[in-house]
């Protein structure tokens, strides 16, 4: 069967389907295809003992400016997690655990000093390449190759490390040090700034946005529909699915995670920007979301790590009779999470005297349709591939959080590519 529409957006994560209503706004006729039973991609809202929880993606702050566009256009309410009054630090015996201010105040000075110079490389952190100049040599590097560089004691590079072992996927040789900087910039220069990163969230769960602007997009969608192959002939576009539903359109949105572009045939084949980067990955591969519920009778903490944990971080959400709603990380693709013991025992890692009453979790390297979680660019790709990723190729536009100008990786890059990819679509026809 064949359909002609105006635009097809695959993908209906929040950029998908932030550009499914733009593109509504713009009077086309849309087509959404989404391949799970379900809209959000790597935004997922469940329910984890009586509490709405976020197995996905789920921060967001006022400094990101399209995401708070967003819940204000919708009226929806933020709320944030518990504040840990300590942090347990890795230590080569036990867990040592220090008063919270302690610890931020030390870790504030070691990222002034590893993200000195930032202001130079990113002096307009919503262009990244405005300085691409001064920026190349440092993008080239990973978090290890930039600590090489620095004067720092053998304890403060592992803290630094850790502190930022989760961001880069576990291992400080993996992502780009440029990609931590940039949020660094974007975060006005600054640790409150940062970690923005993990501040508030929708009291409602990041499920109530997805369905606001889905709702406000008014487009057809269709679930369970995973894409096969995208023809682009130069005039038209034409959309084939695993099922063999064929639908055609004047353009298309190609709104799925960078990981997962090889599984789509395109013809003609992608340009060599968007082959490496999908070939080397952008959404961090072992990546794995928890909820925890832990007896213990400590107060709110955050537990830390050190790099190769099975679990790299732990971080209060809330406060019940019997301990403490945590949510944590790992990035150990040796974790069976399936097996409660094993989950027990990675999270005695960290704080020895917890029981793990229940979990939830969900592994976004081995989701079909994600292989990865949020994303990481890896050293060297802002400066060579970035810009070309932004373009259109023919009558395809690509989108996500994963190639955002600013905030990529977080839920502000999601819109912030949805709305730009809605624009370049409209450019398609000048």
């Amino acid at each position: 069967m064949t359909s002609a529409y105006d635009t097809i957006v695959v993908g209906a994560g929040l950029a998908g389907v932030t550009a499914a209503r733009e593109l509504r706004a713009q009077g086309r006729r849309t087509l959404l295809l989404e391949a799970r039973d379900r809209i959000g991609g790597r935004i997922r809202t469940e329910e984890f003992a009586g509490l709405p929880v976020e197995l996905g993606g789920a921060w967001i702050h006022w400094n990101q400016p399209h995401v708070w566009a967003e819940l204000t256009r919708y009226g929806l309410a933020v709320t944030g997690d518990e504040e840990p009054e300590e942090v347990l630090i890795p230590t080569e015996e036990e867990p040592l655990a220090l008063p919270a201010d302690d610890v931020m105040t030390r870790v504030t000075d070691l990222l002034n000093r590893v993200f000195r110079g930032t202001d130079r490389y990113f002096p307009r952190p919503y262009d990244p390449l405005f300085r691409a100049d001064a920026l190349t040599e440092f993008d080239r590097c990973s978090l290890a190759d930039w600590l090489d560089r620095l004067e720092l004691t053998e304890d403060e590079r592992t803290m630094v490390a850790s502190a930022l072992s989760t961001e880069l996927g576990g291992s400080s040789t993996r992502g780009a040090v440029s990609m931590l900087a940039q949020w660094w910039a974007l975060g006005d220069l600054a640790t409150h700034g940062y970690y923005s990163l993990v501040s508030l969230r929708p009291e409602a769960g990041m499920g109530a946005l997805l369905d606001a602007v889905l709702a406000d997009a008014r487009t057809e969608l269709r679930l369970d529909t995973p894409v096969a192959a995208i023809d682009d002939d130069g005039r038209r576009v034409t959309v084939t699915t695993r099922a063999g539903e064929r639908f055609t359109a004047d353009s298309a949105v190609v709104a799925v995670p960078v990981n997962v572009w090889p599984d789509i045939v395109f013809t003609p084949g992608l340009p060599g920007a968007h082959t490496a980067t999908a070939e080397a990955g952008v959404g961090v591969p072992d990546s794995v979301k928890l909820w925890l519920r832990l007896a213990t009778d400590r107060g709110p903490f955050l537990a830390q790590g050190a790099a190769g944990a099975p679990i790299s971080t732990l971080m209060p959400h809330a406060l019940v009779d019997d301990g403490q709603i945590m949510v944590g990380f790992s990035v150990d693709p040796g974790l069976d999470i399936s097996d409660h013991a094993a989950v027990e025992k990675a999270v005695r890692v960290l704080v020895p005297e917890a029981e793990l009453i229940e979990y939830r979790a969900h592994d976004w390297g081995r989701d079909p349709f994600a292989k990865g979680g949020w994303g990481n660019r890896r050293p060297g790709a802002l400066t060579t591939a970035h810009r070309e990723l932004r373009r259109p190729h023919g009558r395809l536009v690509f989108a996500g959080g994963d190639l955002a100008d600013g905030w990529a990786g977080c839920i502000d890059g999601a819109v912030e590519s949805g709305l730009k990819a809605a624009r370049a679509v409209a450019g398609l026809d000048r």
